[in-house]
């Protein structure tokens, strides 16, 4: 019997799929990090062809996993914020590069704008530096059923400012005698007062300004005071005892997080911030425990300070 099937030209290649095509990165360019939150969106998506698959870090689902139950209570907060015409006021403060950015974003992700903002005032203008210094920051203190973080504070004159010559000794120290007496004030008036110090080593702030440097995401983050703020970590580490001094008080204490590992910073500010509150259908308390390791009350980062104090150079920033 004759054989009906076809030969094939012995020229004709046989045909390949398709390799998908690799896109080389620059040389220079920075690692690619997944969005956060991809991991716990994943988690339960059944193999498929069009999954890729992915290695994740277990700690980096654990992270996502935590973070996300806890922006569910603070919305829970939000609620109990606005059902009682609360005024919450929330400070964050730290060196440049500890973490404060970063923990308010996550804060703010689910929160309505409506009942929440954020303030980041830029340096004074020329009439401002000509006002009571307090001035320019009363006019963002919070309304009835808000809630306002602001980066940075009035605190600017206790490190920032002296630090980098732009006020005076004088100025300095009329400020940490009068601060007290201002924060008693908003506190006796009804707002509710949190004050929030990150608190980050001196090599991992190094760190993450070699990051800013590579990253053009993160080149706005770039300043001529972040660049000396290696060079004059020990006089920043004076000002900050001194700061913690005078304004670590009974109605309006520092809280500080130790900000290393700015996964777990954010994760227990934002317990501790949940901790300090009853609201409706809050969950169970064992889930809002600070890690002691993470969150520190001032008094025992003064304690500590003292202690450590003649070797600046290795304390938490």
């Amino acid at each position: 019997m004759k054989n009906n099937k076809k030969k094939e030209p012995k020229n004709k290649k046989k045909t390949q799929k398709s390799k998908p095509t690799i896109i080389s990165e620059p040389e220079l360019a920075p690692k690619r990090k997944l969005v956060e939150f991809t991991a716990f969106k994943n988690i339960d998506n059944k193999k498929s062809k069009k999954h890729t698959k992915l290695w994740i870090k277990s700690k980096v689902l654990d992270y996502e996993v935590e973070l996300h139950r806890l922006q569910i209570e603070l919305l829970k907060y939000q609620k109990h914020i606005k059902d009682n015409g609360l005024r919450v006021l929330i400070l964050f403060e730290g060196r440049d590069a500890a973490g404060k950015g970063g923990t308010i974003k996550r804060i703010m992700q689910h929160i309505n704008p409506r009942g929440a903002r954020v303030v980041a005032l830029e340096k004074p203008s020329d009439i401002e530096v000509t006002q009571w210094y307090f001035q320019r920051y009363v006019q963002h203190l919070p309304h009835a059923s808000e809630m306002v973080l602001f980066d940075r504070s009035w605190y600017n004159r206790a490190m920032v400012e002296p630090v980098m010559g732009f006020c005076s000794d004088e100025q300095n120290k009329r400020f940490l005698k009068d601060v007290p007496m201002f924060e008693e004030m908003l506190v006796k008036d009804g707002i509710i007062l949190m004050k929030y110090f990150f608190s980050v080593s001196k090599e991992e702030q190094m760190k993450r300004f070699e990051s800013r440097k590579t990253d053009p995401l993160k080149h706005f983050k770039i300043s001529p005071v972040d660049m000396q703020a290696q060079d004059l970590w020990d006089q920043y580490t004076i000002r900050k005892f001194q700061m913690l001094t005078e304004t670590n008080r009974t109605l309006s204490p520092w809280t500080i997080i130790r900000s290393t590992n700015k996964k777990r910073a954010r994760i227990n500010c934002i317990k501790h911030l949940l901790s300090t509150v009853d609201y409706k259908d809050k969950i169970s308390a064992k889930h809002l425990i600070p890690d002691p390791s993470i969150v520190i009350s001032g008094i025992d980062e003064l304690k500590y300070m003292e202690d450590n104090l003649m070797s600046s150079s290795t304390l938490p920033g």
